[in-house]
């Protein structure tokens, strides 16, 4: 197991290093000069479009989940181990500098997310409960290219619901383990039952009980985290500005001796923000199909706002936790155990218990935000209901096993399957993305004119595979005349009422 753990760490890192890195950051560039620096550009957008309220179907209904509860479940899936052992990791290994580049990776990947994040809602699909969508989706349908699609809901299905929900259990196991203390054989079993039980009662209820739990306990996690890491931080507050100073000098190899730490700074940083903030990973886009909104370019800004959730404040608080209270990381223990030595050290024992619960709020909803991505790919490759069934119980299976197992060659193997995930979703949307311009300059033409952007399917004559966009709603208000495609159409622009 040491040899194919060597040889998975080995695999990967050339991976990352020599394919994935270089579309990552090239890709992310491009959209954000293509966009006019989206990112930034329409943050005031992203928190306007969050509470948006949710259409409505003919007798009443909401047609799907709301735009906040999209946001809960691919927060529930972004926020979780990444946010403090991959955090821990990251510094441990690269230093502080690694932070400088999770920031970077959040700001640039914020593109990427908003591409395919809105390419999502375009190229969605009605089910029984609502809209279905991702990667899969738009591959099949805007590519014309199913065997891809195919290839990464494989993909996504082996590293999301199996790989990483299993690293989600075995974090909450070790984390309620070393709170108690001493040496219990039986007590990470009883933990993994335990999650096992509660993962099995969310994930039989379907896509609405996930986002009923995911919006109330992301939430929750994300304030309860917040105020702890500002007690470490105000506790050290003389320490804050040369942590920054730290961060920025180190990110740039100045402290190193030998030169090709630098890059590894950079890998680490990058490989660590993406496993955190999934930006242009492909996860997300799943949770975004899923919402019932007006104008596709809604759930692209709503998704790149929980890239900087995830980044700039959970990740942040993580690495303030560690910086602030262990200025000599030479030797530190990585992951988990690097957060809780800083928190215990500054506020002493009873912060593991506090850490303890925060993890598993943050654990359990990444477990049901990783569930819920599964379960859209199982659904593109097959409708078959005893598919969806057996998948649920192999999940609920996955979560029993990372909880009594290691984790060194799991994290190994997902930091592999990511890369060959992130490298198709990227290649995808680099392809589609001339069609994600054109939904924002709809969008922001429909801004400029003072209306809340709704978008119809007769704006893209010249696109195929849309299937929503069309029916759900009539459209009153006058009548408009658009080009498009090097044609003209007309268009009632104003109140969407049901049909």
């Amino acid at each position: 197991m040491d040899s194919v753990n060597e040889w998975l760490l080995t695999w990967g890192d050339n991976l990352w290093t020599w394919i994935v890195l270089p579309v990552v950051v090239g890709l992310g560039i491009y959209f954000t000069v293509r966009s006019g620096v989206v990112q930034f550009r329409l943050i005031p957008d992203m928190f306007r479009t969050l509470t948006d309220k949710t259409p409505q179907t003919a007798a009443g209904e909401p047609q799907s989940i709301s735009a906040f509860q999209a946001f809960t479940i691919s927060a529930a899936s972004r926020v979780g181990v990444g946010n403090i052992a991959g955090v821990g990791t990251a510094i441990a290994v690269g230093g502080p500098g690694a932070v400088f580049w999770m920031w970077m990776m959040a700001f640039v990947g914020g593109a990427s997310s908003f591409i395919e994040s809105s390419l999502a809602q375009l190229f969605k699909v009605r089910d029984a409960e609502g809209f279905r969508g991702g990667p899969a989706y738009y591959m099949e349908r805007g590519l014309k290219a199913r065997w891809l699609g195919v290839w990464f809901a494989v993909i996504l299905i082996v590293c999301f619901p199996f790989a990483f929900s299993s690293l989600q259990a075995n974090t909450i196991s070790a984390t309620v383990t070393a709170s108690i203390g001493g040496d219990v054989p039986w007590l990470p079993w009883a933990i993994g039952v335990g999650i096992a039980v509660l993962t099995g009662l969310v994930v039989f209820g379907g896509v609405r009980r996930i986002a009923h739990v995911t919006q109330v306990l992301v939430p929750i996690m994300a304030l309860a985290y917040l105020l702890l890491g500002l007690v470490v931080v105000a506790l050290h507050l003389d320490r804050v500005g040369p942590v920054f100073a730290e961060i920025f000098t180190s990110a740039w190899g100045f402290n190193e001796v030998v030169g090709a730490a630098f890059g590894y700074i950079i890998l680490t940083g990058v490989k660590r923000g993406m496993f955190s903030n999934e930006a242009g990973l492909g996860s997300a886009p799943n949770a975004a199909a899923s919402a019932a909104v007006t104008h596709p370019v809604k759930q692209g800004l709503v998704q790149t706002l929980g890239v900087y959730f995830d980044t700039f404040l959970v990740c942040s608080i993580t690495a303030f936790i560690i910086l602030v209270s262990v200025p000599d990381l030479a030797g530190a223990e990585r992951g988990i155990g690097l957060t809780q030595g800083a928190l215990v050290g500054t506020l002493g024992a009873w912060s593991n218990i506090a850490l303890s619960v925060i993890i598993f709020m943050l654990a359990f909803s990444s477990i049901l935000g990783n569930y819920y991505y599964g379960q859209s790919n199982i659904q593109f490759i097959t409708k078959r209901r005893g598919v969806l069934t057996a998948y649920r119980v192999l999940v609920v299976g996955a979560v029993l096993v990372g909880s009594v197992s290691g984790a060194d060659l799991i994290w190994n193997f997902a930091d592999g399957v990511m890369g060959l995930m992130a490298l198709t979703n990227l290649i995808a949307i680099g392809l589609l993305s001339g069609i994600a311009f054109r939904l924002l300059k709809d969008y922001t033409r429909q801004g400029r004119e003072g209306r809340d952007p709704v978008f119809t399917r007769a704006l893209f004559p010249d696109v195929a595979g849309i299937e929503c966009w069309e029916d759900e709603f009539s459209v009153t208000g006058p009548i408009r005349v658009y080009p498009t495609g090097g044609q003209t159409i007309k268009r009632r622009d104003g109140i969407r009422t049901p049909r």
